[in-house]
This record gives C-alpha cells, sequence and structure tokens, in this order.
C-alpha cells in the first residue's frame, strides 16, 4: 500500500489496483458450484496483501484475518459465484471512463475491493476484529449456502456483516429481500394434436396455471411473483405430455411473503384439467430481513458516505447480508461504484467512484466501531 511521506494512503494506486483485480477475477469463469478458481485466485490475493488465517471452508468460501481485536469481528463480504456459465466469453473491456464485461459489478469488482480496504483497516488502529470472506452460492439457485454456513460455523464471534456488491455505491441495502423458489410440473398421457383433439395438454395446463399466478395481488416494494422459466412438449403436433415452470416468489419480511406463498399455494392446491396431475419441488429459500434505519452500523454508512459528498439512500436487496439478517447479526448492503447492466454481458461499472468507494468501506467500519466503543463507554460510566 502506498503511503506517502505525510502518512497519507495513495488512494488512487490502491483503487488503479482495485481495477486490476477486477479484470483479472472477471475474467474467470465461476458459475454457482464452480467458484473454486476465483476461490484460489482470491486466496492468493490476500496472502500477498499480508493478512493472516487465509483459508477455505467445507462451504468453499475463502476467509482472511485483517486484524486480530477484542470482542467479536466484523466481516466484510463479497461474492465469488456469477450468473454466467463457462460458454459465455469472460473478459472486461475498457471503454472511456468504464470496466465493461459479465459480471464486472456482480461481484468482480467487490472481490477486488476486499483486500484494498482491508489494508485501510489494518493500518486504522481499529478495536475489534476485521475479518474478510469470499462466499459462494450466493446468485440463482446457490440459496446463499456459502453465506449461511459462514453466520452458522464462523471462525470467531461475529458482531456485524457488510455484504459488498459492486455497483451499489450510495445504496445503503437495510433490507433483505427474501424469496421461495419452486419447480412445478404436470403430466399426462399426451396424445394427436388431431386425433386426440380433446386430451389434456399439459403445456397449455401450465399456461392456464402461470396465468392464474399472475393473477394474484402483488404490492410494488413488499412482494413479487414471476415465473422465469416454462417448458414442455414433444411436437407441435402433439398434446404435451410434460411441461414445467419456475416461479419466483419474494417479499420484504416474512410475514408478507407467508401470505403470498399461501395465495400462490391456493393456486398450485387446486383442481387441474382431467387425466394431468402437478407436482411441486422446493428448489430455493432466502431469508428476509431487515436492519433498523437508527442501528449504529448504518448510521456509520450513512456518515462514511456524506463524508464523500456521495448521496446516499435505503434499499431493499437480496444479497449475503439476507443469512445474516436470518441469524440475528446486524447486516447492511453496500458498493465499491456504479454501475448497472447486471446479469447481461454488457453489464458496466464507473472508473473514478472507486477510490472513494473503497475509503467510505472502510470509513463505515471505522465509524462503527467508534460507535462500539462509546456505547461501552458510556455502559461502563452507567455501572460505576
Amino acid at each position: 500500500m502506498t503511503v506517502d511521506p505525510a502518512g497519507r494512503v495513495d488512494l488512487a494506486a490502491l483503487a488503479a489496483e482495485v481495477l486490476e483485480r477486477t479484470v483479472e477475477i472477471a475474467g474467470v469463469p465461476a458459475p454457482t458450484g464452480g467458484e473454486q478458481q476465483r476461490a484460489v485466485t482470491v486466496a492468493e490475493w490476500w496472502r500477498r496483501d499480508g493478512f493472516a488465517a487465509v483459508s477455505s471452508d467445507p462451504a468453499g468460501n475463502c476467509w482472511a484475518t485483517v486484524r486480530d481485536g477484542s470482542g467479536p469481528a466484523i466481516v466484510l463480504a463479497a461474492h465469488l459465484d456469477t450468473v454466467f456459465g463457462p460458454e459465455t466469453e469472460h473478459g472486461v473491456a475498457r471503454s472511456g471512463g468504464r470496466l465493461v464485461g459479465p459480471g464486472v459489478g456482480d461481484d468482480a469488482v467487490a472481490l477486488g475491493a476486499l483486500g484494498a480496504v482491508g489494508r485501510l483497516l489494518a493500518s486504522s488502529g481499529g478495536s475489534l476484529p476485521v475479518l474478510l470472506l469470499a462466499t459462494v452460492g450466493e446468485e440463482g439457485l446457490g440459496n446463499l449456502a456459502g453465506a449461511r454456513h459462514a453466520v452458522a460455523h464462523p471462525p470467531v464471534e461475529l458482531a456485524a456483516f457488510i455484504a459488498i456488491e459492486g455497483n451499489y455505491l450510495g445504496r445503503i441495502g437495510t433490507t433483505g429481500v427474501g424469496s421461495r423458489r419452486w419447480r412445478v410440473s404436470l403430466s399426462g398421457p399426451g396424445g394427436h394434436a388431431w386425433e386426440e383433439a380433446g386430451a389434456p395438454s399439459a403445456l397449455h395446463e401450465a399456461a392456464r396455471v402461470v396465468h392464474a399466478l399472475s393473477s394474484i395481488p402483488t404490492v410494488a416494494g413488499s412482494t413479487s411473483l414471476n415465473v422465469g422459466r416454462l417448458s414442455g412438449g414433444e411436437a407441435i403436433n402433439a398434446r404435451a405430455r410434460e411441461a414445467s415452470f419456475e416461479l419466483d416468489l419474494r417479499g420484504a419480511d416474512e410475514r408478507s411473503l407467508d401470505g403470498l406463498e399461501a395465495a400462490a399455494r391456493s393456486v398450485l392446491d387446486g383442481p387441474v384439467a382431467h387425466g394431468l396431475s402437478i407436482g411441486l419441488v422446493d428448489i430455493g429459500r432466502r431469508p428476509a430481513g431487515r436492519i433498523d434505519a437508527g442501528h449504529p452500523l448504518v448510521g456509520a454508512a450513512r456518515a462514511a458516505l456524506e463524508a464523500r459528498s456521495i448521496a446516499w439512500r435505503e434499499v431493499a436487496s437480496s444479497t449475503d447480508a439476507n443469512a445474516a439478517h436470518a441469524a440475528g447479526l446486524p447486516a447492511l448492503a453496500l458498493g465499491v461504484t456504479i454501475g448497472s447492466g447486471e446479469h447481461t454481458p454488457q453489464e458496466w461499472i464507473e472508473i473514478g467512484p472507486v477510490a472513494d468507494g473503497i475509503a467510505a468501506l472502510s470509513d463505515t467500519v471505522v465509524r462503527y466501531e467508534q460507535a462500539v466503543d462509546a456505547a461501552g463507554a458510556r455502559e461502563g460510566r452507567a455501572r460505576e
């Protein structure tokens, strides 16, 4: 880490390194369940950075200790996996002030930034232990496997959890949007499209059920329902013997999600066309949760952004922080820079804000530690 004679960190140099690492890691395919090579690369970075206890856990996560301290630890986490398989051409191109490529913001730049933030914190003189964590299974049907394992089996007691989503700069993820995902299958005898025109079609029935599900009321910002994939049938001139679709239910809190699930089940448990059967398989669940807007961790994130004249807003999102909410830990999702197009090959991030982004992340931890120390001092005086 470059330091000038006055003891100030060269943030520009640190940001340049973050961008180099972003390009490197974005070029490594890492579909959910296939994150191993990225984990190896991240571990090599962290060993070069001089962090202690660089290791993997049984879930496939990568850990490092930035600094020891007294009390429970703060975790800074970014996820290794992407929504893209190896068939997608991986790589990042520079276009003006942007980096463009699949997964560059979600979550390559966050992985690239973890070491830089860790080195800033290693020299900050804080009192709490700080850990870095690169998780598996955050995307799609990974069901937060890595984050769930991390908060259930941490190397030390945890105090707080910050999920870093690369393009979230200015967004403070205080609400973890939960989800319940099902694969619904219909089957029947099928038949010739003309000779057996009256035979039930699994595909026709699937379309009817999807239409009924889409009629369930949802509330913007509270619940959503989506059928992301629908397939079936054997030929254009055959009544379909098989059909299936995948259903995604989301809610900003468990109560809303429970209500939406009940409404969806009432549709799926209803009668289907004579001669057909319907089945449901649970393929994914993410817990909902939130942190109170008045929590010191939220205040620290706001103040760190405001100190750099970065406008902030609280948002609802689905990240590794959901697993921490479910475990009863204070948790947020924060960012490194701004960008868009996530989950498309044209995803992009802005280069310019990266220095401020890593500084704000480090400052969030420092300010939270100060708030914890101040609260401890007040409690000590009250006992005297």
